[in-house]
Formats: C-alpha cells, structure tokens, sequence
C-alpha cells in the first residue's frame, strides 16, 4: 500500500496479481474506518482519483453510504464472470481433476442460475443466506456452495475486483452434516481377514491383485486412490515406506508395518505394467475396486462397510491403542487437523474402555467382599 502524500487516507494498493486501484481510507468519529476502492489504475487518472477519494472522505465523514447506490453498482461484475474467471485462472491450474469437477458443478448447478446475472456489489448476507436456505435439503450441497461463492469473492478481492473486507458468504451457518461413519469391530477385522484369505486360494472370481488392495488399504489407512494409483517405482521395501508423489495434500511418505511389506512383497508384478495394482487393460491400472468389494463384503456379512471405511478403521484401531489425533493426522496425510479432530469422540470410548479395563483388574483386591447398598464396615475414624 502506497498513501499519498497530499491527500491523507488516499493510496494505491498493488494486488499480488500486478494490478494496481486507487483506494481511500476514513473514518465518522468513533467509529471503524472504512476503505473504499475508488478505481482502477489505468483507466482513472490519478488526479482523477484524488478528486473521487476527496468527495468519498467528505461523505464519510458526515456519515453518509460512501458512494451512492448507482456509483457503487455502475463498476460491479456480475457473480458468473467472477464465477468463470477462479475456475479459468485458479481450479483449472491449482486443483485436481476430481476437485475441479466438484467446484465446475457446485457453480453450474448452484450459483450460476441464481447469481449468475447479479451485480457483486448487489449480493449481501441476505442473498447469501436466502442461497444457503434453499439448498437445505442437501446439507453438504448448500455449505459447499456458500464455501465455493466464499472463495470467488476471495480471488476477486485479491486481483482487486472487488473491496476487501465485504465477503457476504461471512457468518452464514453451516448446516449440520450427517456424516455417515462405520468402524470395524475386532471380530469384523478378524470375519473380513478370514473372508480375504480364503478368496486368495480358490478360483473366487475376485484377482489376487484386489484382495491385496484391500489388504493395504486395511493396513495403511490410505485413500483408495493412494493405493490404486501407486507404481512400483513409489515403493521402496527395504526402507519399509511408499513415496506417494501426489496424494490428496499432497506428496508424502506412508511408513509401513512389516505385515504391509509383507503384502506387497507377494504381489506377483506384471510385465510393461508400471502399477501395484493392475487393470485388465495392459499398462493401466485398476480403476474400480467396487466389484470385488461388494463380493468380499457379502461374504463378511459387512454389506454396510464402504471401501472409505476401511480407512476410518484404520484410525479407530490407532485411537484404541492410545495414539494421539496428531499422529495418526500424519499416518492419514491430513492436512488440517480438523479433519481428523472428526476422531475425537472415539478417543473418550478408547478411554472408557481402558478405564473399564484398569478397573476390572484391580476391583476384585479393593471391592472383595462388598456388596452394593450394604452397610461398609467402620473405620474407627
């Protein structure tokens, strides 16, 4: 930010993005000081600037709108070119393929027709929240489409389309989600293994390569793509680690037990096939693990288990045993540590169980002989 040195609270902000507005700051006595972009660098003269910078300072001061209703409008895009320009210069080149198929949907099927044609500077909190309300009866759809509007406004913000601080996706609640969670028991680990072993040596219709896909999955807790999409030049047996290049945050590294090397070091490679697991197509991997899933989960007696859940196991198993929500934040490759915090309610039942497990051990020395509602003998005290 560069302040002139003539008029007080008139400068010119530089965007990360090279682009450069005139702003002007002020504030009504006792109040908040409020910044208002008076235009673009190029295309208004900076006398020119000076002089709408000096009349805005005047109405603040007098506590009026610091521009007009049509002034304010007059320069304002519209929602769906804000909308298209973050998917072109930002998802397209920044987020994976899955991702950007996401966001293109959530702002056809959701902004667009709603917002599309409106002013920026016409939108507010109301509009935001009436969006969010009619969206309700798909939770997740509603709270995605508020965080993906949030995040346009974000990007015009930056690249100086649109003042800062006037986010109206701001303070819209979010809906509460119900999200779906399923945790193996032991017996349903010990079910599924018996299930896996006994498809792996018997003409069962599922390949040897899924059986082992579901295996790693089990004993990683990575993602299904994770594991799908790893070649072999990613796995490194000696060391006892996979180097994922690009996970879902990124590259990292998946340490793995002795029973993971073990999988893996009797998968059977196929020749010209650079994957851990392959496809039926040559030189291309496994793309779908559902079919052999529904057959092993059938079997199990798991028809409500998800492939995903596999992975949600893996951290109830890891909570039970007493790791830390950071540490098992690492073994799943969370960025974020309030994605695996959704953890958190597991960990009081780990404790709970482990206070029923110390009680149970000792209660038999200092309850001997005491029965509930008699009377417990004097202590002399």
């Amino acid at each position: 930010m560069f302040w002139d040195s003539e008029l007080s609270g008139f400068g010119v902000r530089v965007y990360p993005s090279g682009g450069k507005h005139y702003v002007v700051q002020a504030r009504e006595r006792r109040k908040a000081a409020k910044r208002v972009t008076v235009g673009r660098h190029g295309v208004i003269t900076a006398d020119e600037a000076r002089k709408r910078a000096a009349a805005i300072i005047a109405r603040i001061k007098a506590g009026e709108e610091a521009l007009p209703e049509t002034e304010r409008l007059s320069g304002s895009p519209a929602v769906g070119r804000l909308a298209r320009r973050w998917l072109e210069q930002h998802v397209e080149h920044h987020c994976k393929p899955k991702t950007r198929r996401m966001y293109r949907l959530i702002v056809e099927k959701h902004l667009l027709p709603v917002l599309g044609k409106t002013l920026a500077l016409a939108v507010n909190h109301r509009t935001v929240a009436d969006l969010h309300h009619s969206l309700r009866k798909t939770p997740a759809q509603a709270n995605h489409a508020v965080r993906v509007l949030s995040r346009i406004w974000r990007a015009a913000e930056e690249r100086g389309e649109l003042p800062e601080g006037k986010n109206p996706c701001r303070k819209v609640p979010s809906f509460r989600e119900n999200r779906r969670e399923r945790y193996l028991s032991e017996s349903e680990f010990i079910r599924l293994g018996e299930v896996l072993s006994e498809l792996g040596v018997r003409n069962s219709g599922v390949s040897t390569h899924a059986i082992a896909a579901i295996r790693l999955l089990m004993l990683t807790g990575c993602r299904k793509n994770e594991i799908l999409a790893l070649e072999w030049k990613h796995v490194d047996l000696e060391a006892g680690e996979l180097g994922l290049p690009d996970s879902k945050t990124g590259s990292r590294t998946v340490v793995l037990s002795p029973e993971a090397v073990a999988v893996l070091s009797g998968i059977p490679k196929v020749a010209g096939n650079p994957h851990v697991i392959p496809g039926k197509v040559r030189g291309k991997r496994l793309f779908n693990l559902d079919a052999p899933w529904n057959l092993i989960r059938e079997k199990a007696g798991l028809e409500d288990v998800r492939v995903h859940d596999l992975r949600h196991s893996f951290a109830s198993k890891a909570l039970a045993l007493g790791e830390s929500l950071p540490s098992i934040g690492k073994l799943l490759g969370h960025s974020r540590v309030e994605t695996t915090a959704r953890y958190a309610h597991l960990s009081g039942e780990a404790v709970r169980e482990a206070a029923v497990r110390i009680s149970d051990s000792i209660g038999a020395d200092i309850v001997k002989g005491y029965r509930p509602g008699a009377a417990r003998p004097s202590t002399g005290t």
